[in-house]
């Protein structure tokens, strides 16, 4: 198994509880084909570097999790299928990015411990 790491961007027109059924969404997809999810990070709505469809902002949403290569087109293609995804990015970390994460999720956590 390898790990990945996705970030996709929904739609800014969703409500709270429609953007959080179309992360829920993509989670079972993944959990459907045996991944298993590491990490999950909701950054919010943010501002968009350039117009996508004539919107300027987007909820963004990261997961970590560690799957066979297989599970990655049926993720993608229900990326493509679902509208409210307007951009999508997954990749496979190498040892350093992994690492890396390791550290960042360690660092969040320890913060949210001392608040």
């Amino acid at each position: 198994m390898n790990q990945y790491e996705t970030v996709f961007i929904l739609t800014p027109v969703l409500s709270d509880n429609q953007m959080k059924e179309a992360v829920e969404k993509f989670k079972g997809i993944l959990q459907a084909e045996g991944a298993e999810i590491i990490n999950e990070e909701n950054w919010g709505l943010k501002k968009l570097a350039y117009p996508i469809q004539k919107k300027s902002t987007g909820f963004y949403t990261l997961i970590e999790f560690n799957a066979n290569p297989e599970v990655i087109a049926k993720l993608e293609l229900n990326y493509r299928r679902d509208e409210r995804v307007i951009r999508f990015l997954t990749f496979r970390m190498d040892k350093y990015a992994a690492e890396y994460a390791a550290k960042r999720r360690n660092m969040k956590s320890t913060k949210k411990e001392d608040n």
